[in-house]
């Protein structure tokens, strides 16, 4: 919990908020004093993540939802508001990232329409279920969980394309819902330590050298970003992507580090 309360009263819904980023999102609206529900594909993982925050003295739910069922979604935002009595933060954290086959033409049709359909088209259901009562709240506001992928070229073709088509989302999307009053905002994180690196952390080590302010994320920063494009404090902010990256895509720190060596 945390002495700023920009969240008392919220009632807040997080898709992928089992673990990693989500987690972390719903930890900090929940300390900031927001009622949050976390949505997640894995039920039984997401209802431990909350059972922690209630033994943290916190507000929260959990419910199973998978993004690619429409059914699914709208009784998610359902259970939101018999939980909370409303609903005004809507936080799209749920994706799913295929691994590249060797070549580009061996990529199988399943893992590029898996990819959009959860990562893309999800964030869509979900916007499509909840709109309705953020415009309702007076004070609505969608966060979605975009990628660098969807800027530059990190490998994963389906996963960034996903990630890419959010940023139009984002941006339709917001111009649809201000005369409605609810914001619609983009957070862009880079590398970000979650468990979906577990075994993999030479990998990690490998690439924060890339990272001008030297580290990769930890999906507390990401969490921040969310906390401040979900709030008041940002409420003339509408259709934007937050990059939170470290610097990555800001600096070419592999092409300065080449001309160094060479001798400047």
């Amino acid at each position: 919990m945390t002495d700023t309360q920009r969240f008392a009263g919220y009632g807040v819904l997080v898709t992928g908020g089992a673990r990693g980023i989500g987690a972390a999102v719903a930890r900090r609206l929940a300390g900031e004093g927001a009622g949050v529900l976390l949505a997640d594909a894995d039920g039984p993982e997401a209802e431990r993540t909350a059972r922690r925050l209630r033994a943290e003295g916190l507000t929260a739910g959990a419910t199973a939802c998978d993004v690619g069922d429409r059914a699914a979604v709208e009784a998610a935002v359902a259970h939101a508001l018999d939980t909370f009595g409303r609903l005004d933060v809507l936080v799209n954290c749920a994706a799913h990232c295929s691994p590249d086959t060797p070549l580009f033409e061996d990529e199988p049709d399943d893992a590029w329409d898996l990819d959009l359909d959860i990562t893309l088209t999800g964030a869509y259901r979900c916007c499509r279920a909840a709109l309705p009562h953020l415009a309702a709240s007076g004070r609505g506001a969608v966060v979605t969980i975009g990628s660098v992928n969807g800027l530059q070229d990190f490998g994963n073709h389906a996963y960034s394309a996903a990630k890419a088509g959010l940023g139009s989302l984002t941006r339709t999307l917001a111009g649809h819902a201000a005369a409605r009053g609810v914001r619609v905002n983009l957070v862009l994180p880079g590398t970000v330590r979650t468990s979906a690196w577990q075994g993999r952390e030479d990998r990690l080590a490998a690439v924060e050298g890339l990272y001008p302010l030297g580290r990769i994320g930890e999906p507390e920063d990401i969490a921040a970003a969310v906390a401040f494009l979900a709030s008041r404090d940002a409420a003339w902010i509408t259709g934007t992507s937050l990059t939170v990256d470290g610097g990555l895509t800001a600096v070419n720190t592999g092409f300065l580090s080449a001309i160094e060596r060479a001798g400047g």
